[in-house]
């Protein structure tokens, strides 16, 4: 998924540059993916970055099969994209079987990928994998993020709670403020890496069409993949099974955050 705004970035985070080779986060999602055994990557973007996205992607010459879609030609028009949910959507014609699904501007980590894409191909169409981290190696040196925290019986998902306001405190503790408490740092969070069957595109169709029957009149609502999953697995109608990794995340929010991510991204691909 490569079609998100980057408001608070305030430029093209999808290409920013993070490897020592020019390379952007989709970049090493997409050579990740490929030594996993992905056979063709699918990049969901925007059509005012789409020829931007190309240039780049074509000058790295990446060994495995691209396609685009742009979600803004999809669902009524309007600025902001309609989230997670309608960006899988948007994507059915390009997907034939079971397939992972994971944000281009986030580094999860090579194993993350060796883990979860094997497993994938053997879901039926009422399982889902979700890959956990640590929540202490998702967050950021600065500033709060929001994580899905996940309950965890067995390697079962049994909830998932959005919480923002996530952050490490001066004497150590991790806290949230929404819904508000202590955090353990062992926690497991959920950073939009996932696999599917197929048979989840009918589930996303229905639910989108829902959607905008109630929200589509709002600007800025979302229909949301983890939101989506969640009403699945209360129905019954979806087992989530966590894979877990102890892979650190990278990512970034506001500019500042480039250099942390180079030198992360450095230490973990030449350790």
């Amino acid at each position: 998924m490569a079609a998100g705004l980057g408001s608070r970035f305030g430029g093209t985070k999808q290409l920013a540059t993070v490897g020592p080779d020019g390379e952007a986060f989709l970049d090493f999602a997409i050579g990740d993916a490929a030594d996993a055994g992905v056979a063709k990557v699918v990049l969901v973007v925007r059509t005012d970055i789409e020829d931007d996205v190309r240039r780049h992607i074509e000058i790295r010459d990446h060994a495995v099969e691209i396609a685009y879609v742009c979600q803004d030609t999809h669902g009524p028009h309007r600025a902001k994209p309609w989230g997670t949910g309608q960006a899988v959507l948007v994507a059915e014609p390009e997907v034939d079987g079971p397939f992972v699904v994971c944000n281009a501007d986030d580094y999860y980590g090579r194993s993350t990928y060796q883990s979860v894409v094997p497993a994938t191909a053997l879901l039926a169409p009422d399982q889902a994998l979700l890959a956990g981290f640590r929540l202490d190696l998702t967050l950021p040196e600065i500033g709060e993020v929001s994580r899905g925290i996940c309950s965890i019986e067995g390697t079962e998902m049994v909830g998932l709670v959005e919480t923002h306001g996530i952050g490490q405190r001066p004497d150590g503790t991790i806290t949230g403020t929404e819904p508000p408490g202590p955090l353990p740092a062992d926690s497991v969070a959920s950073m939009n890496f996932w696999g599917f069957h197929d048979r989840l595109f009918e589930h996303l169709e229905t639910g989108f069409t829902d959607f905008l029957s109630q929200h589509g009149h709002a600007e800025k609502s979302e229909y949301l993949l983890p939101a989506v999953v969640a009403e699945l697995h209360q129905a019954g109608e979806l087992s989530v099974e966590v894979v877990p990794t102890d892979e650190p995340w990278v990512g970034v929010t506001n500019p500042d955050d480039l250099q942390v991510a180079r030198r992360r991204i450095d230490e973990m691909r030449t350790g």
